[in-house]
């Protein structure tokens, strides 16, 4: 026997013995998502040459929210004052189980599905968080456990959330504030990543505002002595931000984003803006911070002799992990097993390392056991932590890119248009699914995650950081 043959045989013989350790609905839910493969593929390859950044993913939404209806869901559109957001729900009574789907691109990072950095439009954005795989992944998972409700073999509803805006203005607050997930039990949600995980950890609070300085304009030779600088405000207000570094918490981060700066040189400029984020591992450790650099901002205006303005654009809590649902996750990724590659795509994916200055080691899916939680951890933010406050939250992590791949970056785009990313988004699909089916199935497993959730958030009460009002969906006010 062939070498090749022999490794195949082995590997179909562990699906094989993986697939009768299932029961009858999690067989029936995998068989599901791959009767729907070719579709799924095409709607995450359509989304990812879309590539619509937030509050701009209209015919992205679309496209999920029509696959919804197309497949018995009730969809109401426009949700939260949002119109690329969307509810869609099927079944009655309880339990309640929901899932998220992002939609939102990257602006500046369109890449071509190639192992070479190339943009397939200059200048373009590009899905560099592979949210054209998380949104179609997630309603993959909800159709199957509709056809399971439908034939009878499960009861209770099942919703998807279309959730638009996650890298910028962070929609799910706005959706977390009308209440949306008020009458679900549990809310399960992944990422794409480098690796595949049941995630049992938090991430960081964030608050976003802008500060813009007023001024006097004047001739910047002439009669300079008439001018209030707007700039120099901003650069003392800059270097206030520098110099304070040396004296916060090592969990904290701050970065800011000069905006407006002035536009000629021989103006002195009446007007400056400047976008600041503040993060910390917790929301209690964020709020000081975020009261210090306000304050330096007022200190800013009064050294320049300018007036100053504070907008709060939208702030995000930490997610609250749960891991009661975190083992329930993890039984099911080792019953599902790790993804396998064929050799063009560990090439693929070598070459991705290579490109990106990275060890040339591949792909990496295998699952490793449930990891123990971290205080502190480090990496980005997510408004997935305000549902996660508001209720029982379950997340994953699939492979969908090689081994150290940089996060938000043409590396990503590339392997999320071809079958890397396809089969990243297609194992999550099974994972989700196979999860829901367990709290479906068995309401004491839906009881302990609600139990954890209950006491990990403790008396604390959720407030959105969010200014009063609709959300800014006028993207061109909020550049």
């Amino acid at each position: 026997m062939r070498k090749t043959t022999l490794i195949f045989t082995i590997l179909l013989t562990g699906l094989t013995l993986q697939a009768q350790k299932m029961d009858k609905n999690k067989k029936a839910l995998v068989a599901s998502i791959e009767a729907h493969k070719e579709n799924l593929i095409a709607i995450s390859d359509s989304i990812w040459a879309l590539a619509e950044t937030a509050f701009e993913e209209g015919v992205s939404s679309r496209i999920l929210a029509d696959y919804a209806e197309k497949n018995g869901f009730d969809v109401e559109r426009g949700v939260a004052g949002m119109p690329t957001a969307f509810v869609a729900t099927y079944g009655s009574g309880k339990p309640v189980i929901s899932v998220l789907g992002e939609y939102d691109a990257l602006p500046g990072i369109s890449q071509k599905a190639q192992p070479e950095k190339e943009p397939l439009q200059a200048g373009a954005a590009g899905h560099g968080c592979g949210h054209n795989m998380f949104g179609t992944a997630s309603l993959a998972s909800a159709v199957a456990i509709k056809e399971l409700i439908t034939s009878g073999d499960l009861k209770g509803t099942i919703k998807f959330f279309g959730t638009p805006a996650e890298e910028k203005f962070f929609g799910k607050i706005w959706m977390v504030r009308e209440g949306l997930w008020d009458d679900v039990d549990v809310n399960l949600s992944w990422h794409p990543g480098a690796n595949t995980e049941a995630d049992v950890q938090s991430t960081l609070a964030l608050v976003d505002f802008k500060v813009e300085f007023f001024g006097q304009a004047a001739h910047a030779s002439a009669d300079p002595w008439n001018g209030r600088s707007a700039s120099d405000a901003l650069e003392l207000y800059t270097t206030g931000i520098n110099y304070y570094r040396e004296h916060i918490k090592p969990t904290v981060r701050i970065h800011y984003h000069i905006q407006d700066g002035g536009q000629v040189v021989n103006v002195v400029p009446d007007y400056s803006k400047i976008w600041v984020r503040v993060r910390d591992t917790k929301r209690s450790g964020m709020m000081p911070v975020y009261e210090q650099v306000q304050k330096m901002a007022e200190g800013a205006a009064i050294m320049a002799n300018v007036d100053y303005k504070i907008s709060l654009i939208s702030g995000i809590y930490e997610v609250l992990v749960n891991r009661a649902g975190g083992a329930i996750m993890q039984k099911n990724l080792e019953l599902l097993g790790p993804i396998t590659y064929t050799a063009e795509e560990e090439a693929f994916g070598k070459k991705i390392q290579e490109a990106t200055g990275k060890p040339q080691v591949g792909m990496d899916s295998a699952i490793q056991p449930l990891k123990e939680t971290q205080e502190h951890p480090g990496g980005g933010s997510t408004d997935v932590g305000d549902v996660s406050w508001n209720v029982a939250n379950i997340n994953l992590s699939v492979t969908v890119a090689p081994k150290d791949t940089p996060w938000h970056s043409w590396a990503v785009v590339a392997c999320g248009g071809m079958s890397i990313g396809h089969k990243g988004m297609l194992y999550a699909s099974k994972a989700l699914g196979m999860t829901m089916v367990d709290l479906f199935e068995d309401p004491k497993k839906v009881a302990e995650v609600k139990a954890e959730y209950q006491k990990r958030k403790g008396a604390v009460v959720y407030e959105p950081i969010i200014p009063d009002g609709p959300p800014p969906i006028d993207v061109s006010q909020n550049q």
